[in-house]
């Protein structure tokens, strides 16, 4: 068997609209490991987001998916190793199985992901029944169990209250307890602090740490907060304009980053130190470009202070392996030692 729960292979997905094509995950290919956190950072509209919906093939009209996502491990004994969910129908009895079973999903809003019409205890026993428990009486009471492993208080009585009856805290240790709540083999985190306060975040994030380890699960999180993957992930993809820039272990980004991109997102982590406080916080220079009208070459050329004419705004530039694992999407990479306040 494969150390690999997930290899993406050459992943695209396109967005055909009336203005033109929106290339929002361009070729991509990535490793989730067993028992390990992939982290994927990057700015708003890179493709975090869409990736993750492609492994659950929820991703929304026009979208369009192309590539392979092998999954080499599920709870369906009908289905043989490895499965290309790409070629399974999104509302396919197969995908069904898998989706909220094998891969489940922490999503951003909880209020948005819940239906304000049902109780959250419906709603988790709902998926139970589906997966793993046929019976109702059971599977409530697996599903006042995840409540209290998620540190949900009275859960005896929460299971019975509608989302809105909530506090956002509570409504994400829902969302969670309603993921956890048929073992997955991967947990997808999207963004799941960032309508939280920051007490709240510290909370939900330590408890998603606890639960991997005692689950022994796998996550996917994925976050424009470079602080919370130090703390959260064992690899880390740093994405940008729908394409991998950057991978290697969260040691390797944060002390031997080569990307420009990746540097400037280092650079930007606000510091506490006394000698740091009173420096202006270093910002990234431009804007993205428009995704329906990228321009040739690297697509961060505009932004880079490395960038050569000529060079860096032709032709394709080559994912390459620099060391054991660690591949940038640069051609500058390793020809000089960069310094952001060099240009």
């Amino acid at each position: 068997m494969s150390e690999n729960l997930i290899e993406i292979r050459n992943l695209s997905v396109y967005f055909e609209t009336d203005e033109g094509v929106v290339k929002a995950v361009d070729n991509i290919s990535l490793d989730i490991r067993k028992g390990r956190t992939l982290g994927i950072v990057g700015e708003s509209g890179c493709g975090k987001s869409v990736t993750s919906q492609a492994l659950l093939r929820i991703v929304p009209r026009p979208g369009k998916i192309s590539g392979k996502i092998l999954l080499y491990e599920h709870n369906n004994e009908e289905l043989k190793y490895p499965i290309d969910l790409v070629e399974l129908a999104s509302n396919g009895e197969e995908i069904r199985k898998i989706r909220g079973g094998t891969i489940a999903m922490i999503f951003q809003e909880p209020m948005k992901a819940f239906s304000p019409l049902h109780t959250i205890g419906n709603q988790i026993t709902e998926g139970i029944m589906l997966h793993s428990e046929p019976d109702y009486g059971k599977a409530r009471e697996i599903a006042i169990n995840v409540l209290r492993e998620v540190g949900m208080a009275n859960p005896e009585q929460r299971i019975d209250q509608y989302p809105h009856q909530l506090s956002g805290g509570m409504r994400q240790r829902a969302m969670i307890a309603m993921a956890l709540s048929c073992n997955p083999s991967l947990l997808i985190a999207d963004e799941p602090t960032t309508a939280l306060d920051v007490t709240v975040q510290a909370q939900v994030l330590k408890m998603i740490n606890d639960l991997k380890s005692a689950r022994d699960g796998t996550v996917l999180f994925i976050t424009h907060d470079l602080g919370v993957i130090a703390e959260m992930a064992d690899d880390v993809a740093v994405m940008y304009l729908g394409k991998v820039v950057e991978y290697a272990d969260v040691d390797t980004i944060f002390h031997s980053a080569r990307h420009p991109y990746t540097l400037a997102l280092l650079k930007s982590i606000p510091s506490l130190l006394d000698d740091e406080s009173k420096k202006k916080l270093f910002t990234i220079e431009g804007t993205v470009p428009y995704a329906m009208n990228l321009p040739p070459g690297c697509g961060f050329y505009s932004r880079c202070p490395f960038g050569v004419e000529n060079k860096c705004n032709v032709g394709d530039i080559p994912y390459v392996e620099k060391s054991n694992n660690h591949f940038v999407r640069c051609i500058y990479a390793d020809a000089r030692e960069m310094n952001l306040e060099a240009k």
